[in-house]
Parts: C-alpha cells; sequence; structure tokens
C-alpha cells in the first residue's frame, strides 16, 4: 500500500511539472496569437510542443493542436516569416496580403512579453505567500578533507572566509553568492581567500591565502564537475536524538548536549566527527549541556547491527545532528516582484559572462534542458509542502525571466530574430528574404536541435549518475551481551 501511494505521488509531481511547463509554454505563445488578432494577422495554427499533432481541433479558423515532441510550440502566423520548414505547411488564403514591418516587430516582442509579465504575476504570488530562505549565512570553514588543495594551501577549520578573489562573501551558499558558488565560477588559476583567523586570545588574524582547486572526474555521459577545494562549512554539532543501544548510549551521551572537542582538538561541524569515527578506534569527546556544564567522555565507535556486511557500512556513534536553535520554523522572506526580476536577470547575467568567459570552467555543458528543469522542480515538490510550492512558484519566476531574455536574443527563429527582421524591414522599407536567410534559419534550426538533444543527454546523464553503494537502512545497534 506504501509503494502504491508513494507511485501516485510521483505520478502526481510528474504531472504538476508538466503542467508548470505547458503554463509557461501556453502564456508565451498567448502573447503572439492576440498580439497577432490584434494586428490582423492571418494565423492558420496554435500548437503546444513540436511535431505532427497527437491531438487537433479547429476553432475560430485556428487550428488548436498538441505535438508529438514534447519541446516548446508556436503560433502559425506565415504572414512573418516562411517558417514551414519547421512548423509544417501552412493553408494559406488566396488574398493572404503580407504583414507592416511595425506589426510583425508587435507581433514577434509579445511572446517575451508575456512572458516577462507572467514572471512578475508568479513574483506577485511569491512576495504574497513569501519564499524560503536558501541561504547558509555562515562562512567559517568546518572541516577540510584530507590532502585537499584548502589543506595543502593552510586554511584551517575556524577560519571565517570574508572574501574569495576580492569579492566579498557573506554566506557559505545562496544567490550565487556564496563561499561554494563563488569557488566554483572563479576564474583564475588559484583562488585568493582571505580569511580571519581566531586567537586563542578572542582576537582574529586576517590572511590571504591563495588556494588550487581540483574538478574530480565524472562519468563521459555526467556533466564536469565543479571547482572546488575541499573544505565544508561550519555548523552546530547538536545533538538531537541519541539511537538506543549504541556507543552514545551507553556512554550516557544525551540528546541537547553539543560537541565541542574530538581527542583535544575543536570541532566545528558534525563532518569531523563522523570522519573520526570512520578510523573506528576509541574517541575521547567533549561535551557541553545546556547549562553550560562540559564533560569528557571516551567511546568507540562501531558497524550498527544492521549493516554488517553491507556495502558502504561505516562505524558510528549512534548520533542524530540537529540545529541548536529552539525557533525551528520555517524562515520566510518576502522579496518585492521586481527585486525577485532583477535577481533572476543577475544569475542569467553571471552565467552568460561564464559562459563565454575562455578561463571560465562552466561550458554549455552546465545548462539543462527541460528534463533537468523538470528534474529540478520534482525535487522542489519532494520537499515540505509548505516549502515546496513556495520554491516552485519562486523558480517559475526565474524560467520565465529566462524565457523572456533567451527568446528576445537577436538570433535566427527565435523571437528576438523576428524583431531584428522586422526592424530591417523598417529601415530598408522592403522585407529581408532569400535563399540566404532560409538556409541560416534552417541551419539555426539544427542548431537548437543539436543543443537539446546535448543538454538532454547531459540532464538524463546526471539523473542515472554512477553506480551507487545499496542504501542503508536507519542503524539499529544490538544490545549488550548481558
Amino acid at each position: 500500500m506504501e509503494t502504491f501511494l508513494s507511485t501516485l505521488q510521483s505520478i502526481g509531481i510528474i504531472l504538476v511539472v508538466i503542467l508548470f511547463f505547458n503554463v509557461m509554454i501556453f502564456v508565451h505563445e498567448l502573447g503572439h496569437f492576440l498580439a497577432g488578432k490584434w494586428r490582423g494577422a492571418y494565423i492558420d495554427r496554435f500548437q503546444i510542443w513540436f511535431g505532427k499533432p497527437i491531438w487537433s481541433k479547429k476553432i475560430g479558423g485556428v487550428q488548436w493542436g498538441l505535438g508529438w515532441i514534447p519541446a516548446g510550440g508556436f503560433v502559425s502566423l506565415p504572414q512573418m516569416e516562411d517558417m514551414q520548414n519547421i512548423e509544417g505547411k501552412a493553408d494559406l488564403p488566396q488574398d493572404l496580403k503580407p504583414l507592416k514591418a511595425k506589426d510583425k516587430v508587435i507581433i514577434a516582442a509579445a511572446g517575451p512579453l508575456f512572458s516577462l509579465a507572467l514572471a512578475y504575476v508568479f513574483a506577485c504570488v511569491v512576495w504574497c505567500i513569501g519564499k524560503p530562505s536558501t541561504e547558509i549565512s555562515n562562512t567559517q570553514i568546518g572541516y577540510l578533507m584530507d590532502g585537499s588543495p584548502a589543506m595543502e594551501a593552510g586554511l584551517q577549520p575556524g577560519d571565517i572566509i570574508r572574501k574569495i578573489d576580492g569579492q566579498p562573501v557573506t554566506k557559505w551558499m545562496g544567490n550565487m553568492e556564496g563561499v561554494t558558488e563563488l569557488i566554483a565560477l572563479s576564474e583564475n588559476e588559484t583562488i585568493n581567500i582571505t580569511v580571519d583567523r581566531p586567537q586563542e586570545d578572542g582576537t582574529f588574524v586576517t590572511l590571504d591565502i591563495n588556494t588550487g582547486y581540483t574538478q574530480p572526474e565524472t562519468n563521459w555521459w555526467q556533466r564536469s564537475s565543479m571547482r572546488r577545494i575541499g573544505i565544508y562549512g561550519a555548523s552546530d554539532v547538536y545533538i538531537a536524538a541519541v539511537s538506543p543501544n549504541s556507543p552514545a548510549a551507553l556512554a550516557g551521551i544525551q540528546a541537547g548536549e553539543t560537541i565541542t572537542h574530538v581527542n583535544g582538538q575543536r570541532v566545528y561541524t558534525p563532518v569531523a566527527v563522523m570522519k573520526e569515527c570512520e578510523k573506528a578506534q576509541p574517541m575521547e569527546l567533549t561535551l557541553t549541556a545546556a547549562n553550560g556544564h562540559s564533560r569528557n567522555v571516551v567511546l568507540t565507535p562501531v558497524i550498527p547491527a544492521n549493516w554488517q556486511g553491507k556495502e558502504g557500512a561505516s562505524p558510528l556513534l549512534g548520533l542524530a545532528w540537529g540545529n541548536k536553535a529552539k525557533d525551528e520554523a520555517l524562515q520566510l522572506t518576502y522579496p518585492t516582484p521586481q527585486a525577485q526580476v532583477n535577481q533572476s536577470l543577475k544569475w542569467m547575467g553571471t552565467t552568460l559572462n561564464k559562459l563565454f568567459s575562455p578561463t571560465s570552467s562552466i561550458g554549455m555543458e552546465h545548462l539543462s534542458g527541460p528534463v533537468g528543469i523538470g528534474s529540478h522542480m520534482y525535487k522542489m515538490m519532494e520537499l515540505p509542502a509548505e516549502v515546496g510550492w513556495r520554491l516552485l512558484l519562486w523558480f517559475a519566476v526565474i524560467l520565465n525571466v529566462n524565457l523572456a531574455v533567451l527568446n528576445i536574443l537577436p538570433l535566427p527563429v527565435v523571437d528576438g530574430g523576428h524583431v531584428t527582421l522586422g526592424i530591417a524591414e523598417m529601415l530598408r522599407g522592403k522585407p529581408v528574404s532569400g535563399k540566404i536567410l532560409d538556409w541560416i534559419m534552417v541551419a539555426f534550426v539544427f542548431v537548437l536541435l543539436f543543443f537539446f538533444v546535448f543538454v538532454t543527454f547531459k540532464d538524463v546523464g546526471d539523473l542515472v549518475g554512477s553506480e551507487e553503494a545499496e542504501e542503508l537502512p536507519a542503524p539499529v545497534f544490538s544490545a549488550p551481551a548481558e
């Protein structure tokens, strides 16, 4: 029964994701449709998705349909440009007159304008209901991987990162302005990290440290990895729960305590504790209770009874980590619609800048198509309802801004190309036409198709991933022998 309900939930989420995509496509094409009606253009078809229609119906002289290739959509306006090679042959009236250049510009620009308008609609909703905060404001280093570039460069746990390549940073992750993102987007051969290092007397020493980076290898069908230097951010080493019969329980450790030191070394993140557990050796923990009382406990991690012989099993203490903050209510922000649109435009500009920079590690393979975007939306919907829906609506703002900007670029086939041709016609006094233009448009269609197939291949590759170890069940520890 549980599997059946889980399957139904997955199907429901997929349908919601498809619905969101189609709403955005429909609104974009509706802009062309309404502008065409306004300017007196002949409209042959209104189709969502490309290819031969799997469903169609003629209403008011316009054939409405759904294509079999699940990507994009179009409104067939034969008076704009000859797009029969892409959209299929249109049934044209005998007395069809050409459109004025001004009308072509208005009709072509209406699609991106409607996408931008839809972005503002979603942004207004987000402004009212709030957006879950996805930022991690702490910039303190919690742990360094053994042999990592950061460790070799001299960075230490407890260092507070202030700048990366001269750019001030106030968060570990978020808005493409955090430690993680700035390292991934760096374009230099070495990454300059400015840190404040805490001293025993409570003061700080500011240091500039240059570190290299790594890009772990991936399978050929996956995207290449981003730059990283081997650091984890600091977080509370707060014990939320203790498993029965575990080494922690037998040692008298209780929920609500905080681990401050392991074997006399200060720890800043649960990762440090878990890495020490992998050695399967006795550990001395220094714990601090809520009342400030500290004590030392010695214990040895063990492999849970139900993990014995399983791949990926490692020794544990039997601790569950949590947040020391008492108020665990959903943290919401309420950015104005314009602030959301501005942020989306900024992210898009940063992405395009890194994409075309010769010293950046970001390439075309790191862009996502419908599969990757849909997967991202699916993961949002898997989150608790009060979080998932808010994130999805906020993500819709980003998607529609991207759709508007990409379509208004002066490239063949897309709306911006039609706007450019319309303006050129207004300046020349006659339409821009000819076989060369036709070949350019057809060639660009193949370029777009290749790009679509390429990013979809990478999207699927990331979803499939590499072979993963068996997912381990919740750990269960054996009761001590009497």
